[in-house]
Parts: structure tokens; sequence; C-alpha cells
């Protein structure tokens, strides 16, 4: 250990405390066994050469164990076990040292070396104890100034425990009490703090108390009752703010720092997900791992995931120059140690997809990148097609010429019983990489889910620039409902399918109740501090062109079934002649290049016949579904 390095650490004096009280214990020890000699031990051994040894060996130790990193003031059981490890490792190394230089010496005083590990965790450990219950002592005394925030904790439990720990050392947020609804916590106490009564009546309590802030610490909650919590804050008029999820905190502590505004993602977020981790990284770890549309939203949450477990390599592929700058800048400065290629260029560019896939030959494609904008796609059918179908078709053959082990081909479902654009050549592209799995040993899998709360082009920051205009926010039918998850909970969800997988399957995630669009835009409107239809308005538009009011997740002729993954389901894939397959696509393929869109619209009728008798989903009416700006086909 550098002498140096450990007078400039900023706790030098704890060091030097520590290092004082291993003398003492030490000849204090040694004086117990002798009855009072204050000699101890060392009658014959030089005082000097046995403390220099002791210093050195115990200094380390506790070095080692990491003691140094906290400070008194938040001096714990951690801190207790650290010193109590430090004390009995440090022991035998110092036996073992004396041992070697005083070998005659050390036996007969082996009864002070038993004791001095006992008195050492006393000496170490009770000023530090004394100095935290000092500290808090005064806490109080700072509490009752001026300017202290008064806080309401909801949620008595362990989440509430500690962050009522963590205010009251930050100072600042005053806890004057918490709300539960465990009957069995009235009258109750945490850390001396009262449980006032439930949560519901927030309202009342808070005009009593005089509180300035409501804090939700309920990391386990589920969305419903997520929305019933928002909803009695709002009523009650104080401001709230919340703790990160269950998936968000992991296994960090809490920290006044994860206090976070309630955002749309707590409200219609599902229970957290339950992974099996230990597969994921044994499919995914020591892999080289290619994201195509990694610049994108679930792409670049792939990339975040895929980095985490340490792949060989990976290789992010996106035709956009800034959405592949921004990953690209934020692995470089989070993952220092990946090894990690950037690649600009277009799937749909066979040289391209050729190079990169030969040059880099990874073990797992996942294959992200697709045009999904329905209302776009849905008069660009040459472009929906030569992107979502031909670039589909040229990175699965590419990946079955280098010996790509695994294809994950991530949908929509949109492509049940597609009524647009988007939905149609999705499951165009479903159907190649489900043929091309019964040809090829490289595994080709499917995974569709519905919409992705915040994902780039979705309706959650199209109507948050609405409500920050001043509105109105506009929703296309008040039936509407949609099925949405979040981006990380999509992604983890799209690697364990990954691994589930042998081959050929469609696996569907489990997106939970479908939400409505009317209840999404109001809850924003909320959150945005404002009063649905009264600051904001709520204007509807009609339904588009290939819109349906409900999704589907299933289609009839796919019968499900569960997997051991309780959030993953099984889809029976439809088969596809391949022979017409292949001759449609070629044929496909020539109407791109001319640029002819009637023969493409043609051909993807009879691809997808659900398409041609899809309707419209505004009860008893039907219309035409495909509007590309084409005559009517017959």
């Amino acid at each position: 250990m550098n002498p140096m390095r450990i007078l400039r650490h900023p706790r030098a004096a704890v060091v030097a405390h520590d290092l004082v009280m291993v003398a003492v214990s030490w000849l204090a020890a040694g004086s117990i066994v002798r009855y009072g000699d204050s000699a101890g031990i060392i009658a014959s051994i030089p005082i000097l050469a046995e403390l220099a040894v002791i210093l050195a060996i115990q200094g380390l130790v506790l070095w080692s164990t990491g003691l140094y990193k906290g400070l008194w003031r938040f001096a714990s059981f951690p801190d207790l076990w650290n010193i109590a490890r430090a004390a009995l490792f440090g022991t035998i190394l110092i036996i073992a040292a004396l041992t070697l230089f005083f070998a005659a010496e050390i036996r007969q005083n082996l009864g002070a070396v038993l004791i001095y590990p006992g008195i050492l965790f006393l000496m170490l450990g009770l000023p530090r104890m004394c100095y935290r219950f000092w500290k808090d002592s005064r806490l109080p005394e700072r509490q009752s100034k001026e300017g202290m925030k008064r806080v309401l904790v909801l949620g008595a439990g362990r989440s509430g425990a500690l962050l009522e720990r963590e205010l009251r050392h930050r100072g600042g947020l005053g806890v004057i009490g918490f709300l539960d609804d465990n009957p069995r916590l009235r009258g109750a106490q945490v850390h001396g703090v009262p449980v006032l009564g439930p949560i519901e009546h927030l309202p009342r309590v808070a005009r009593e108390v005089g509180a300035d802030l409501a804090i939700i610490a309920m990391p386990s909650a589920t969305n419903h009752e997520m929305q019933a919590v928002v909803e009695i804050c709002e009523r009650s008029g104080v401001k709230f703010r919340t703790l990160p999820t269950l998936n968000d905190l992991g296994n960090k502590a809490t920290r006044i720092d994860d206090l976070k505004r309630v955002v749309i993602d707590d409200l219609l977020g599902r229970e957290p997900v339950s992974l099996e981790w230990d597969s994921i990284r044994e499919g995914l770890s020591g892999k080289r791992v290619m994201i195509t549309g990694g610049g994108g939203s679930i792409g670049s949450e792939l990339c975040r995931q895929i980095a985490r477990l340490n792949p060989v390599e990976l290789i992010v592929v996106d035709n956009g120059e800034y959405a592949l700058y921004r990953i690209d800048h934020e692995l470089h400065s989070e993952f220092e140690d990946l090894v990690f290629c950037s690649v600009l260029g277009d799937i749909c560019d066979s040289a391209t997809v050729e190079k990169v896939v030969g040059e880099y030959k990874p073990d797992m494609i996942f294959h992200a990148a697709a045009y999904k904008h329905l209302p776009i796609l849905q008069t660009q059918v040459r472009e929906a097609f030569r992107n979502n179908v031909l670039g589909t078709m040229r990175l699965a053959e590419a990946a079955e010429r280098h010996g790509v082990g695994t294809f994950v081909l991530i949908s929509t479902d949109k492509a049940v019983n597609p009524a647009n654009i988007m939905g149609a050549t999705k499951r165009v592209a479903e159907m190649y990489c489900q043929t091309m799995n019964g040809l090829s040993e490289t595994r080709y899998i499917t995974v569709r889910f519905g919409n992705v709360l915040n994902s780039n082009g979705s309706v959650v920051p199209l109507f948050k620039e609405q409500i920050a205009r001043g509105g109105p926010v506009t929703v296309t039918h008040p039936e509407i409902s949609r099925y949405f998850m979040t981006i990380a909970e999509a992604s983890q969800l799209i690697m364990q399918a990954a691994v589930l997988g042998s081959g050929g399957e469609i696996y569907v995630l489990d997106m939970g109740e479908p939400v409505k669009i009317t209840y999404l835009a109001e809850q924003l409107i909320r959150l945005s501090g404002k009063v649905p239809g009264k600051d904001i308005q709520i204007v509807y538009t009609g339904l588009r062109p290939g819109e349906k009011l409900f999704e589907e997740l299933f289609h009839e002729l796919e019968p499900y079934e569960k997997t051991k993954h309780e959030k993953i389901f099984l889809a029976h894939p439809r088969q596809a002649n391949w022979d017409h397959l292949g001759a449609d696509l070629r044929e496909a393929e020539l109407a791109i290049r001319r640029y002819d869109t009637g023969k493409i619209q043609q051909l993807l009728l009879k691809l997808v016949p659900e398409l041609a008798k899809s309707s419209v989903t505004q009860p008893g009416e039907t219309a035409e579904v495909v509007s590309l700006n084409q005559p009517r086909l017959p």
C-alpha cells in the first residue's frame, strides 16, 4: 500500500484512528493474558518489529474490505461485518507472519492472539456506532429549521423505511408521517415516524399536517394500484413524486436521487417481469451479436441490454446517421470494455448486407430494422414492401449463407389479421422467415408484440407535444384501445424468446390488458398539471385508413400455448408454400425495380388475403382497407 496515498485519502484521520486501535488492541490482548503485565506478549519480542508487522498486515486487510469507502455517520451492520471479517482474517495472517519470524515466542502467547480479534472488533465498531447515534440524535434539531419541506410517504414498507432514513440524513425534506393501507400498521411507527392512516385519507391528512410533498414509495405496485394512488394525489392538490419501479431499482438502495415525477410508464406498466437471466446470459454471453435498426427505440434498448451480458462483439447497423451516432456515443461512454462496431447502411442494399454479415459472421442477429408508421406506409406500399419484406429477405439469406446460429425477426401484433400495409408487410416477412427455417440450419425465430411506450413515432411523444402547445390532443376514436409495454420490458422479453426457441416459432409477448387511448391522453394531461376538457381539450378525428379499434394478438388459425415463461406465448404458425411464396417475392422484387406499385399491391393482397377481407372497425361499417392512391383492384 502506498503511504502517500493513505495520507491524501479524504478519510486519512479514520485510517489513522483504526491503526492506533489496532496497536491498542494488540497490547491490550497481551496485558489481559499476562494479568496486567503492560508488556503483554512482547516480553521477549522487539516491540517495534512486532507492531510494524501487525500494523502492516492488519492495515492492508482493513483497506481491502472496503471499510473506508463509507462514512461514519452512515455506519451500519455491513460496516460491522467488514470489521469482523478484517479482524479474523488479519489475525490468521498475523499468526502466520509472527510464527515465521518469532516462532517460539508466539506459541507461548497464543491466548493473547486468540482474544485480539474480539478486542479489535469492539475498538473499531463502538466508535463508529456511537458517532452514528450522536449524529442521528441531532437530526430532529436540524429538521426543525425553517425551509424544511414537510413530506408524507405513501407506503410504510421496506422502501418507505429506506426512503425516510435517506431523507433524514440528507436534509431539506422531513418525513412527518406515513400512509399505508395495511391495517396492521395503523398507529405504528417507522423509525419514530407515525403511520397516520390509509392512503385514501391523503387529502385530509395533507391539509391537517400542512404537507408540502407526497412521495409514493410503492415500487412493487401494479398499474391499477398506481393509477388509484395517483388519482388520490391529484385530488389532494399536493405535489407528488415517486420512487422507481422494482425493475428500475434492481438491487440498488433507495436514494433521494431516485425520486422522479410520475410518468405514464408508472401508470401503464405491469408487474415486474421475472426473467431467466441465467439462460439469457448463457445464450448471449461470449457471442458475436448483430442488431439491425440499432438506433431505433427497440434496437437501441437491445444494444444496452446485450452490452451488459458481455458479448464478444456487438455490431449495430442503422441507415439513420444521427440515430447511429447517438447509440455509438452512448455505448462507448457507458461500456468502455465493449468491442463494438457501428455500421451506417441499408439492409435493402444486398452489397451492404453481404459485406457486414460476411465480414463479422455474427452468432445471432436481432432484426429490428423496419418501417412502422402506419398512416405513412398506407400510401407508400413500394417502400414498405422494399424495407420490411425485401430487407428481411436479404438479411435472412445472408444469415443462412454465413452460418449465423440464430436470426430473430422482431414483428408486430399488426401482422395478425392485417388491416394495413405495415401489418401485411410484416406478415410476409414472418412467412419468409418461417419458410427459411425449414431450409436452413439457422434458427429463425419471430417475436410479436404491440405498442411500446415512448418509442419513436408513437402516440405518447405526439400527445406530449400537443399538450406542450396547449392542445388540443387528437384521438381518432373514443373507443380505440391498444396494448402497451415499456421499451425495457419488450427488449428483455425478446432476448428471453431468442434463447427459448429452437427455430420456426412465432412467440407472442403477453401485453397485459388493452388501454383506451382516451384514458392515455387524459392521464398525460393530468401528469402535466392540466385538467382534461378544461385546460386541454381532447378532439376525436375519426379512424384512419387501415386502423383498427382493437388490436389482436393471435390469429384464429394460429392456436397458441404457454411456454415455460409466463409472459411469452407460442403461436402455432400457418405454413406457406415455398414455391408459391418464392415466385411471388421474385415478382415483387421486379415490380419494386420498375416502381410498379399497382403490381406490388396485387402481390401483397395475394400473399396476405386477410388484407382484402379486412374492414375498418367502426361497428356496422366496412371499407376498402388499402389506400394507395392507385386505381381500385377488381
